[in-house]
């Protein structure tokens, strides 16, 4: 998608922090990073929030084992007290916080502006903040979610090289991605747009390239999940499909569950590494489909594991939208996505 631009770490950070979270003097800014993460940029935030003239506050505790609820018994208390006392929360944790009942209850308790990270690294960070213009890059991003909210009901099929062949109708969203972080809530990294499925409609194969369950990697032997409503079977994938089978069914209550969410990735400059989800399901082409037991189910909630699929290509109805990773249809939103492309490769 053209040449990586490099500007410094501190740029991108001051893009997260005034550009799209919007963070004024005097307001209270934690950062979490767990103990395997990458300490600069913790102290990037920190020096950035002192420079807006903010109140940064820094907190490291143990990697989690698991994501979301199941990491309950293993975070502090005083996080709990500090995620409810800030006003923007910047989670540099994988497994990450978003899903825990620390998250729920400072989202419940209505200030923090919440932003996951993840594991997206010094590089991930300033080629998704750094290379690209926000309002560019969120022209595309609203254009896509609206395209998305205007096919509720209709059937969709993804494809891949590999083999991934599912079909699936498609449900009402569940969640928007605004231009900016500035109102109190959970806010994800722009470049993706989730799509949601009616669960018990999924039907097909799904041919895994790279996974995020206990921990995110790429997988050398294809990992095939065979789904009819619910998923029925994991085979292949090596030593990741005992991985996969145990994550599963502790996100599935004891069982497999669904498919709850697909996504297409169009970050002119996200890069696929195989070393960070975030960035990685960001990259152009990119299908991070999520496993479990959807959130608003009994038993649901943030921890499950996530699949993801390279170079898709996507059908509505019978219509191609996306072939080879590349938006070819509709053409207004194919010449926003060329010309995001063309700006960001000339900048």
């Amino acid at each position: 998608m053209g040449r990586v631009h490099t500007m410094p770490l501190s740029g991108a950070i001051d893009i997260v922090l005034r550009d799209y979270l919007c963070v004024a003097p005097g307001q209270v800014v934690l950062v979490t990073l767990d103990d395997e993460g990458d300490r600069r940029l913790a102290d990037g935030f920190l020096a950035a929030c002192e420079t807006i003239r903010a109140k940064p506050a820094v907190m490291i505790i143990p990697r989690l084992p698991f994501q979301g609820k199941l990491a309950d018994s293993h975070i502090a208390d005083t996080l709990a007290a500090a995620a409810k006392a800030c006003d923007v929360w910047i989670d540099l944790t994988f497994p990450y916080l978003a899903g825990s009942q620390v998250h729920a209850d400072a989202m419940e308790a209505g200030r923090a502006r919440y932003i996951l990270l993840g594991d997206i690294g010094i590089a991930g960070l300033r080629r998704v903040f750094g290379t690209a213009s926000l309002d560019r890059l969120f022209a595309v991003q609203q254009s896509l979610d609206i395209a998305v909210a205007s096919a509720i009901g209709k059937l969709c099929h993804v494809r891949t090289s590999k083999g991934t062949d599912v079909r699936f109708a498609i449900a009402k969203p569940a969640t928007k991605k605004p231009r900016h972080g500035n109102q109190p809530g959970t806010y994800t990294v722009p470049g993706s747009t989730v799509i949601y499925p009616e669960p018990d409609s999924v039907v097909g194969t799904i041919v895994v390239e790279s996974a995020f369950h206990e921990f995110y990697g790429p997988i050398a032997e294809p990992m095939i999940l065979r789904v009819d409503g619910l998923i029925r079977e994991v085979s292949g994938g090596g030593g990741h499909r005992r991985i996969m089978d145990r994550a599963l069914r502790r996100a599935g209550s004891g069982e497999y569950g669904r498919v709850i969410h697909f996504s297409h990735g169009f970050h002119p400059q996200a890069r696929f590494t195989g070393q960070s989800f975030i960035e990685d399901i960001r990259a152009v082409g990119s299908n991070a489909i999520g496993l479990g037991i959807p959130w608003w189910q009994p038993g649901g909630g943030e921890n499950h594991p996530d699949a993801v699929i390279t170079t898709q290509s996507l059908w509505v109805d019978d219509v191609q939208l996306i072939a080879d990773g590349e938006l070819v249809h509709p053409p207004a939103l194919r010449d926003l996505e060329k010309a995001l492309y063309r700006a960001e490769s000339a900048a």
